[in-house]
């Protein structure tokens, strides 16, 4: 059975996220999610606001480690939190949408700031049930 989600796993500094799918790009999505999830939680963020998000890379590994950091940067550049994303891949390119809203510390309550996706663990594969995953440690 395909299943479409996000966790975490522990980590001896940091924080491991996965992103599972029945497509690459949906692992990417559930990815940034379970990233998203480390600070805040993504259900207390409205996907008010859209914005679009590129970038590439010489491989899924480095499309992905690419990817997460560019949420990142642009979440700290426009001061917004994401909670839902649609992504496109072809090839070593790809192209998103990312939903979500200004920081509100209220509402939101960040608990930690996350400093960036690294290339420990970073792994991007088809399972033999289908399933997509991808995965890396997060520095926070």
């Amino acid at each position: 059975m395909k299943k479409k989600g996000w966790e975490h796993y522990s980590h001896t500094a940091d924080m491991g996220i996965r992103g599972f799918g029945e497509t690459k790009q949906e692992a990417f999505e559930q990815a940034a999610v379970a990233m998203i999830a480390i600070s805040v939680e993504p259900e207390k963020i409205k996907p008010a606001e859209a914005i679009e998000v590129t970038c590439e890379g010489n491989d899924d590994e480095s499309l992905l480690f690419d990817w997460l950091n560019k949420i990142l940067f642009e979440m700290a550049i426009r001061k917004m939190l994401f909670s839902k994303f649609e992504v496109r891949i072809e090839g070593n390119k790809l192209a998103a949408k990312a939903f979500g809203e200004r920081i509100d510390l209220e509402k939101h309550k960040p608990v930690v700031e996350i400093k960036g996706a690294t290339y420990s663990d970073l792994k991007v594969y088809r399972d033999n049930d289908g399933t997509w995953m991808a995965q890396c440690i997060v520095d926070i």
